[in-house]
């Protein structure tokens, strides 16, 4: 049984040099990260699991075929991968991605707040709900780094990576996300403080 202490580059390697498991423990690792980030994009269950699915054998392909060059970082090098794959689906049906939340999933749920009464927790709930909207009316680039910060917990470099520019377009994509949300709030009058 492999360490599961083994960092990514060394798992890499073993796969490569034909220790199979090596690679069961990079996708048990990763696997949550990388399907969360296509259903965020896609909306749908199915589509998500077969790009999923795609991603990773074109993983297994190029690790096999040794056109992965080790600079230390697998993660986003898979999800860059999976990113693109997203984008050749929606050019295919010609469409554009849609973030939103569904009866079955919620990319926006908040964690448990205990200590809460009834009253502040409705206070909250509406505030997410409220938050959610404004991040709606944001431009697509602008909403994208929003929701991978906030929601998904992505550090600014990550989302660089991910997203393909540098990590000063990263931040001043959330920067003028933040500045555009805050003229919607008086905009429209909105209170948003937590109880």
């Amino acid at each position: 049984m492999l360490s599961k202490s083994l960092t990514d580059v060394e798992l890499v390697r073993r796969y490569v040099s034909g220790e199979e498991p090596a690679f069961e423990v990079l996708l048990h690792r990763h696997k949550r990260k990388v399907w969360s980030h296509i259903f965020l994009m896609v909306r749908d269950r199915e589509v998500t699991e077969d790009l999923f699915q795609d991603a990773f054998i074109k993983v297994v392909h190029h690790l096999k075929e040794g056109r992965y060059n080790e600079e230390g970082k697998f993660l986003p090098w898979v999800m860059r991968i999976a990113h693109n794959l997203v984008i050749d689906h929606f050019r295919r049906n010609k469409k554009m991605p849609k973030v939103r939340s569904t009866d079955e999933y919620d990319v926006f749920a908040t964690h448990a707040q205990p200590g809460k009464n009834v009253e502040e927790q409705l206070v909250n709930t509406q505030i997410d709900a409220d938050v959610r909207k404004l991040i709606d009316h944001l431009p697509p680039e602008q909403k994208e780094v929003v929701v991978m910060r906030t929601y998904l917990g992505m550090s600014f470099k990550e989302i660089a990576e991910q997203t393909d520019v540098s990590i000063n377009t990263a931040l001043g994509r959330m920067r003028y996300a933040l500045i555009n949300m805050r003229k919607l709030i008086k905009q429209h009058g909105m209170q948003l403080e937590r109880a």
